[in-house]
């Protein structure tokens, strides 16, 4: 949620973080008038609340009565008026970062360094979804059938395959101070809406719970967000940092065009997730440290990759600053998305009622979030540019200790 007192003091700041952003610059108009009226019948509100305290003392009671009538009317505007507030401050984006790039669509994100270098293959190279079935380790056939489009089965090496790389992920991300969790695929609403993921609208992702205030998670980002809802954390104990594993749900509701088969883009996955609580004089510094440590999970996996930060207009409502690693998929003969970093700042902890206290004054934290590994993409990474002329692949030697072989190869 946007900062009420910001909107008061620097409208003209929110109005252009807004624009940059892309969203309607009317919200930002009709918040303020919405603003300017609570704090109207706020003051009423008050006002007769004082009087009725006074003339409580004084005893009179025909006074007392007529407070009492007026306050019946204008408690429930009130509070009418400040959940259409809430509704509005909800609707406005995150501002920008003012390094953030301007731009509108993803052709105006930045390129910021790339590493590691690109297969020549001398063979026809297949793709993900082909290598995985001649191997028999990815089965969408049987997916559609038992779950529909977009959910699958692996077996075999594959199964081998996520299980390393998660005990991969979790063994750097604890030798660096993060604390690793596995959280609850459910969360009420508040956690999922706090967080920014909608179960409505062209881009729903939530999987509701039919009768219950309960929706399947879209990434661990949202049980790590509440795990410390309404609480005041202690300066002195920041950052928190933490690694949390989870199994994700998303709808996919859009039009995600001809890169989006196989397992580039699925309903449910696996996924190992950074997730930091922060001071906001630290939180800069800590989106590089996560940034910079997506980068030494896929340098140590041998994957060629490249990092982007993605203009305004690709932040969505949460994020003030904003980068991806794209990893080389010689199956698109393009980068493809594999991890993103974020820092929302504030933003969700208002959403959320999450502070810090150093004893004093209390202030709302800054969060951060950064994929670690996703077992989706990272394996189409794997598969095609580790492939081999006979249709085996060789596995990452960083990966060998838990997977006991060299190759994965056919079995059968």
């Amino acid at each position: 949620m946007i900062d009420a007192q910001l909107l008061r003091d620097n409208p003209q700041k929110v109005k252009a973080g807004v624009v940059a952003k892309g969203y309607d610059v009317g919200l930002v108009d009709e918040a303020i008038d919405t603003d300017n009226k609570w704090r109207e019948v706020l003051k009423k509100v008050e006002d007769l609340r004082r009087q009725r305290n006074k003339v409580a003392k004084e005893k009179n009671v025909d006074e007392g009565k007529r407070i009492k009538e007026e306050l019946k009317k204008l408690e429930p505007e009130l509070d009418k008026i400040e959940e259409e507030l809430i509704k509005l401050l909800n609707q406005i984006p995150n501002l920008p970062d003012e390094s953030a790039p301007l731009g509108r669509g993803e052709d105006e994100n930045v390129e910021i360094r790339k590493w590691g270098n690109i297969p020549n293959f001398d063979f026809k190279a297949k793709d993900h979804l082909e290598i995985g079935q001649n191997l028999g380790i990815i089965d969408f056939e049987n997916g559609a059938k038992v779950a529909g489009s977009q959910f699958y089965y692996i077996s075999k090496d594959m199964v081998r395959l996520e299980l390393a790389l998660l005990q991969f992920g979790v063994e750097k991300l604890s030798e660096k101070g993060y604390i690793p969790y596995i959280t609850p695929d459910l969360a009420k609403s508040r956690f999922y809406l706090g967080t920014g993921y909608q179960p409505k609208g062209p881009e729903a992702q939530i999987y509701e719970i039919d009768n219950e205030d309960l929706g399947l998670i879209a990434t661990a980002e949202v049980t790590m967000a509440g795990l410390h809802a309404d609480e005041v954390l202690r300066k002195k104990d920041l950052p928190l940092r933490y690694a949390a594993i989870s199994h994700c749900f998303r709808k996919e509701a859009g039009a995600y065009g001809k890169y989006s088969k196989g397992l580039y883009r699925v309903h449910q996955f696996t996924k190992l997730e950074c997730f930091v609580y922060c001071t906001p004089d630290e939180s800069s510094k800590i989106h590089q440290e996560i940034l910079g440590i997506e980068e030494e999970l896929v340098q140590a996996l041998g994957i060629p990759y490249r990092v982007v930060e993605m203009c305004t207009g690709e932040l969505g409502a949460m994020a003030s600053k904003k980068y991806d690693l794209e990893a080389w998929m010689p199956g698109r003969g393009g980068y493809g998305e594999i991890t993103s970093t974020s820092n929302t700042t504030d933003y969700q902890a208002r959403n959320l009622n999450i502070r810090y206290n150093d004893g004093k004054k209390s202030e709302f934290v800054h969060m951060l979030n950064g994929t670690a590994l996703v077992m989706s993409r990272i394996p189409i990474a794997i598969l095609e540019n580790f492939q081999q002329a006979d249709g085996s692949v060789v596995i990452p030697e960083v990966l060998r200790k838990w997977m006991g072989k060299e190759k994965i190869t056919k079995e059968n």
